[in-house]
């Protein structure tokens, strides 16, 4: 072999492995990128804290087991109207205390062990033993737990295997809204009983993606349920739960396509994304309420045209545009749109300062008064920069001579004396769990609730007479006309000034189909694909 020769045997030699590597660097990065296609990776601000949603109630936590675990019933896309799940149909008795479910069959828990009436009954035996904070949901749905003076349920029985009854003590009108809830998801009895305290992070369900691993404060990997009961879902192969607290990091990680969706968008950054050809914004059907409670044990908040004045006082429309996200809506109503029962033929107040001033008049204050108006010192989504808001509510009742001093507290000091009564005027809001009207009047305003929920020391017997009256019916038309007839009192009688609706907006990449922004919050990915 002569020089020239040897020489290029050693520069092909040579250059051969790089070679390789190239391509097989260009193969893999072929591969991940085609994959990410079946691949959702979704960003929020904080970790789960369990994956087994009986035992929490934070969002983190429920959207990542909703992939996971499937309830009796659910919610209608975009909308609080139930629809079957697990179980197919329902039938109730005449006095509503009965309610017999027939549920899917073949279906099986991602161990392999089968979902039937016998693990339905499981679970509730198993929340309604939990007591003290263990199942917080089922005690707040429920009344309590077994033993509880006011726990609703009197027995779960599987009655054959794809037929269960639930036995109530009184009517329960909002039952199957309640049933929808992801704390009241159903687990495999099997895992529940082999993983013990462990089950919390090692979660077997019937729902469309399978667990398989959680690396805390940075990912949770699930993968596609290959035998989920409906054909052709999911659509995606994995599912990936990113934790990102900050909310521009997590924007920079969607714009550099390291992640597919983001959750806690920035009012600010909305435009940013709606200007982007390549992303998309996901807005929610409004399902909450910030408001300015106005404590009726307080002079002269006792006054109903002293609190119709202040009402006519603010222009709302002015404020959400001032300060509220992309989709927020001015509140005429206690209950958003999006909830049944919601009375859109009431008029809003309109914004009238001259108004405003003859009320004040009338209630014997015609050069106004003064007052505290309490800031709130942490950010909501139905309230994200209290102490602009409570500027902008100070200036509007100064054009009326009401002088406003704003205060604020740290956040458990400030809820604990809303609670108390202390405040004259407060900035609070409510966010609906089961979307059902019950949720927001009867939580907020029923005169039974004074002292906890009900911070406005509001309580009027005729209100209070008809949202009782709601909870013993089960027909949700009735119930309807009952809930547009307390819009109306609180209309004429208001506590409190509503003041916005806010559509939290998810921003994901521009060809994302099959999700749906539901205004309950949850995060349902069976559908979800890439065009």
């Amino acid at each position: 072999m002569n020089l020239r020769s040897l020489t290029l045997l050693l520069i092909v030699s040579t250059m051969l492995p790089l070679f390789l590597a190239a391509c097989s660097s260009e193969d893999s990065s072929d591969a991940e990128s085609s994959s990410a296609q079946d691949t959702l990776i979704f960003a929020r601000g904080g970790d789960a804290v369990s994956l087994d949603p009986s035992e929490v109630t934070d969002n983190e936590s429920e959207n990542v087991a909703q992939s996971i675990l499937e309830t009796l019933t659910t919610f209608a896309e975009g909308e609080t109207v139930v629809e079957p799940m697990l179980a197919t149909e329902w039938t109730e008795s005449e006095d509503g205390l009965t309610y017999t479910f027939t549920l899917q069959d073949g279906v099986k828990f991602h161990d392999g062990t089968d979902f039937n009436a016998d693990a339905v009954a499981f679970n509730f035996t198993r929340w309604m033993n939990g007591g003290g904070d263990k199942f917080p949901m089922y005690g707040t749905v429920f009344g309590g737990y077994q033993g509880d003076e006011a726990h609703n349920i009197a027995a779960v029985t599987a009655v054959d295997e794809s037929t269960v009854e639930i036995n109530l003590n009184n009517p329960q009108p909002t039952l199957l809204k309640d049933l929808a809830l992801t704390p009241l998801s159903i687990s495999s009895p099997a895992a529940i009983e082999e993983a013990g305290e462990e089950y919390r992070s090692n979660p077997v369900g019937t729902g469309p993606f399978i667990f398989q691993e959680w690396q805390p404060n940075e990912r949770i990997v699930l993968e596609k349920n290959d035998d989920y009961r409906i054909d052709g879902l999911p659509k995606l192969e994995h599912v990936i739960f990113r934790t990102i607290p900050d909310n521009s990091s997590r924007l920079n990680a969607l714009l550099s396509g390291e992640v597919d969706l983001i959750t806690g968008l920035d009012s600010e950054s909305y435009a940013q994304v709606e200007e982007d050809p390549e992303l998309e914004l996901f807005s929610r059907p409004p399902l909450n309420l910030g408001y300015l409670g106005m404590t009726l044990t307080h002079e002269p908040f006792d006054d109903p045209l002293v609190r119709q004045a202040l009402s006519h006082a603010v222009n709302k429309e002015a404020m959400v545009e001032a300060f509220f996200g992309e989709g927020a809506i001015a509140a005429k109503n206690v209950i958003p749109p999006a909830v049944e029962g919601y009375n859109d033929d009431i008029e809003p107040y309109a914004y009238d300062p001259e108004r405003a001033k003859e009320l004040l008049a009338e209630a014997g204050l015609p050069d106004g008064f003064e007052m505290e108006l309490y800031a709130m010192p942490v950010s909501r989504p139905y309230m994200p920069d209290g102490a602009k808001v409570a500027e902008y509510l100070q200036s509007n009742f100064a054009e009326i001579g009401v002088e406003a001093e704003i205060v604020t507290f740290e956040w458990a000091t400030y809820i604990e004396k809303a609670i108390n009564g202390e405040a004259d005027a407060f900035l609070l809001g409510w966010t609906g769990m089961n979307g059902d009207a019950d949720n927001f009047i009867y939580t907020l305003l029923h005169g039974d609730n004074v002292g906890s929920t009900n911070s406005t020391q509001y309580d009027n017997p005729e209100l209070n007479a008809i949202l009782d009256e709601a909870r013993t019916i089960t027909d949700q038309e009735a119930r309807n006309e009952l809930y547009r007839e307390a819009q109306v009192i609180l209309h004429e009688d208001p506590p409190i000034i509503p003041l916005v609706h806010t559509s939290p907006s998810l921003a994901g990449k521009e060809n994302i189909t099959g999700f749906d922004p539901h205004p309950t919050g949850r995060v349902i990915t069976t559908e979800i694909e890439f065009e």
